[in-house]
């Protein structure tokens, strides 16, 4: 699974004209599912989620997890994640997994945040979804849980 983390002031996201999730501080995560991804790769990438240390300490180094900040975070599923564009002006998405495990494993990815005590906004899966938000830093990583393993 594939993540483009964002560390936000606030964040939301809407379907139609209808806001369906909203964040104050903490992180957006935009998440892709890769075809033979397992419940591993969605429990790995919850914990670094939860885990990972991109907030400010009293010192001003970023030391702090959304954990210790007692943040926020959305999750949004895109499977354009998965798009490969080498060699073509039009990318193609072969690579992203089946939409019934793909939401299978994002929707494990989410509770799995939850149970971790974290207030968690997510996205509809397979809907056309506006999502705006205020990038604080800005500081952007990008997760792979097959590099990782």
């Amino acid at each position: 699974m594939r993540a483009v983390v964002q560390r936000v002031t606030g964040a939301q996201v809407s379907v139609g004209n209808e806001m369906i999730g909203s964040i104050g501080p903490g992180l957006l995560a935009l998440i892709g599912v890769q075809a033979g991804d397992t419940e591993r790769d969605a429990l790995y990438l919850a914990e670094k989620i939860t885990k990972l240390r991109i907030f400010s300490d009293q010192e001003g180094k970023m030391n702090l997890s959304l954990a210790d900040t007692r943040g926020e975070a959305m999750l949004v599923s895109q499977f354009t994640l998965m798009g490969d564009a080498r060699g073509q002006n039009r990318p193609g998405f072969t690579a992203a997994e089946e939409p019934e495990e793909a939401n299978r494993l994002f929707e494990l990815c989410c509770e799995t945040v939850r149970a971790r005590g974290i207030r968690t906004a997510q996205g509809v899966f397979r809907a056309h979804m506006s999502v705006s938000l205020v990038n604080d830093g800005p500081v952007t990583i990008l997760l792979d849980s097959r590099k990782n393993f």
